[in-house]
């Protein structure tokens, strides 16, 4: 099963430097049923690229956590076992869940597929959006609408062997 778990860069240099994404459990996001239903689509491709996009959601809110990481959104693909991922059933059908599942134990780096990372132009907008967030999260339209705008920027996909440059 493919999952997407969100991380910031510094996240993502801990996860080179141990080996491994963790301590678990780890939030991630996945193609899951709740997903599937929200999508209403029967593409594969597309469907993980609504997972991908709920994982830089949430990448955005470790951003505005840690307003010392650098203003960009990371995302990593990585492949588990089936089961190893669980969606919580309770959660199903809250739209701030879609796609959220949690994976029980901590993953090795090496199985990840790929890594998605903003490009360093979209860091002011990135920046925008992590400020805007809790006044979005309040309700305020101009701050979503500055929220929003993250989703304007695509995250670029990285080979694994590509880490060391991302972080360094």
């Amino acid at each position: 099963m493919r999952v997407y778990v969100p991380l910031t860069l510094p996240g993502l240099a801990e996860a080179y430097k141990t080996g491994e994404l963790g301590p678990a459990p780890l939030d991630a996001f996945a193609v899951t049923p709740a997903l599937r239903e929200w999508y209403v689509s029967d593409d594969i491709e597309e469907l993980e690229y609504a997972a991908l996009g709920r994982a830089a959601q949430a990448s955005l809110r470790l951003l505005a956590a840690d307003p010392a990481a650098a203003r960009r959104r990371v995302v990593v693909a990585v492949d588990v076992a089936d089961g190893a991922a669980v969606a919580n059933p309770e959660r199903g059908l809250d739209h701030a869940a879609l796609g959220e599942v949690r994976i029980t134990s901590a993953v090795r780096l090496a199985k990840a597929a790929a890594v998605h990372v903003d490009a360093g132009d979209a860091e002011a907008d990135i920046a925008a959006a992590a400020a805007a967030l809790g006044a979005a999260d309040q309700g305020d339209d101009d701050a979503r609408f500055t929220v929003e705008g993250a989703e304007d920027h695509e995250l670029l996909w990285y080979a694994t062997q590509e880490i060391p440059n991302l972080i360094g």
